[in-house]
């Protein structure tokens, strides 16, 4: 629920990454919290959406916005501040849809869960900062990933694979942990940490720097060969307003490691960021 989702903390993915960051949460945090609450108002009557009320009474839909703080790109030491618009819906807790693209659970037994992901990465511009100018553009790819996960009480191991076809054709894994808790009916927190491992043509496209490129950008030469890229910390805290309202913040920090940390590309190895969200579950 609290994963520090890869790319996280490049700029122009980032805005796609917190709508699974906060989507998945919000929904569950509701549903518990609608539970074992009785003196808050129950969840909207389906009915009010006539003879589509059944077809929708299988979704969750949820709509919310807020802000984040994010580096400019990853390995930058400048800041955006950017507004965050989403809507997600998920399907009898087995396909969810957002902004990031399609989220589906394949298959599930006892704590283990294994799910499949299709989505995009949003690649990089080199008018997104100064230090870009002259390494070119990372385009715009299709993901497909698979995630596997072992949920013991309120902690969940997982790993994830994505493979992004076209951009930087690369392939990222993660391994993390999370961690939730509720403190009362209204208070949920969290903490989670992950390591984050990236292939050659992946670190050859955000971190390397061709021949060309150094002509161009005045960066010196460097081969970025494959292996750990970074490591995440994140703390989060929800608070339910209602069964359907929740405000949600979220602060964590990405390290930049190996070929990643040794980058011309990149300024600052050390990576905060923050969020401050509201969102609202029909």
């Amino acid at each position: 629920m609290f994963k520090m989702v890869s790319g996280l903390f490049a700029g122009r993915a980032s805005l796609a990454a917190m709508a699974i960051l906060f989507s998945t949460e919000i929904v569950q945090a509701a549903d518990a919290i609608a539970v074992d609450t009785e003196d808050l108002t129950p969840p909207p009557d389906p009915t009010r959406f006539g003879r589509f009320e059944q077809k929708l009474a299988d979704w969750h839909v949820v709509l919310g916005g807020g802000a984040i703080i994010v580096p400019k790109y990853e390995g930058s030491n400048e800041f955006n501040v950017m507004p965050v618009p989403f809507i997600s819906a998920t399907f009898l807790d087995t396909v969810t849809i957002d902004p990031t693209g399609a989220n589906i659970a394949v298959y599930e037994q006892g704590p283990f869960e294994l799910s499949a992901r299709l989505g995009y990465d949003m690649g990089r511009k080199e008018d997104d900062a100064d230090r870009l100018r002259g390494l070119g553009d990372v385009d715009m790819g299709a993901i497909v990933g698979a995630k596997a996960a072992v949920k013991f009480g309120p902690a969940e191991i997982y790993a994830q694979l994505d493979k992004t076809i076209g951009g930087s054709d690369g392939l990222e894994g993660t391994l993390g942990i999370e961690v939730t808790q509720p403190l009362s009916p209204s208070w949920m927190v969290g903490a989670g940490a992950s390591v984050v491992f990236a292939d050659e043509k992946y670190m050859q496209a955000y971190f390397g720097v061709t021949p060309e490129q150094s002509a161009r950008s005045g960066l010196a030469q460097y081969d970025a060969g494959a292996g750990l890229k970074r490591a995440d910390f994140s703390i989060s805290a929800t608070y339910m307003l209602n069964p359907n309202w929740m405000v949600r913040g979220q602060a964590g920090v990405g390290i930049l490691m190996g070929d990643a940390a040794d980058s011309p590309v990149v300024v600052d190895k050390v990576q905060p960021m923050g969020m401050l969200l509201v969102g609202y579950r029909f």
